[in-house]
């Protein structure tokens, strides 16, 4: 995929309302990188991405070409190849982000911020590993709606404009099945659209379907 990125932006000249991470960049040539939604951050060994403002995702694949998610990463997260130790990590914006590189080696990550990559990577397995496909996605849905859910009337909004593909990659189902399955959630009200966005209902865990 080919993409340029916006002209970098001072760190200082940041709104002291974005992300907690912008006080951790203490270097005074620290820069703000933005990259519009769907494009790749540069994948480089040496350097991580803190993300300043967005969402993006990390994924990487398997021989015969399936997609394996690492994680869904926001403001204040750090991300990049060099965490992963995988050669082909790919990390897109999924909205409009705005990061700081930050060189490897400078890098001095608190426990927590190891623990949240190995628990995304605990939590991801764990969905995928379900046997059927409403189970493995309403699992995933729920998961995103504890980490991206926003409090609506009647249940808890997505907060991200996710494709039919998004979500097949994240739970390792097909896209025909995922668009099925769907389908199904709505006809039983476990989900509802709102433009572009999924809203989970507030009963959706305890929902079981019968086969």
């Amino acid at each position: 995929m080919v993409f340029s990125s916006i002209p970098s932006i001072p760190i200082s000249s940041l709104s002291p309302t974005s992300s907690s991470a912008t006080s951790r960049s203490s270097s005074s040539q620290s820069f703000i990188h933005q990259y519009p939604r769907r494009s790749l951050l540069p994948s480089r060994s040496s350097c991580l991405w803190r993300i300043e403002c967005g969402v993006v995702r990390a994924m990487t694949w398997r021989r015969d070409g399936t997609v394996v998610p690492l994680g869904i990463w926001q403001s204040g997260d750090v991300v990049g190849e060099g965490l992963t130790q995988s050669a082909n990590c790919q990390i897109e914006a999924l909205t409009d982000v705005s990061v700081t590189a930050i060189a490897f080696q400078d890098w001095q990550p608190v426990p927590e911020e190891l623990l949240s990559h190995l628990k995304q990577a605990h939590d991801l397995m764990i969905i995928r590993s379900g046997r059927r496909s409403d189970e493995i996605l309403l699992d995933l849905l729920t998961w995103l709606a504890k980490r991206f859910g926003q409090p609506v009337n009647n249940g808890t909004l997505i907060a991200l404009k996710l494709t039919h593909q998004d979500l097949a990659d994240f739970s390792g189902l097909t896209r025909v099945t995922v668009t099925r399955t769907l389908s199904m959630f709505e006809q039983n009200h476990v989900i509802h659209r709102l433009s572009r966005q999924l809203v989970l209902a507030p009963d959706a865990e305890v929902w079981h379907y019968e086969i």
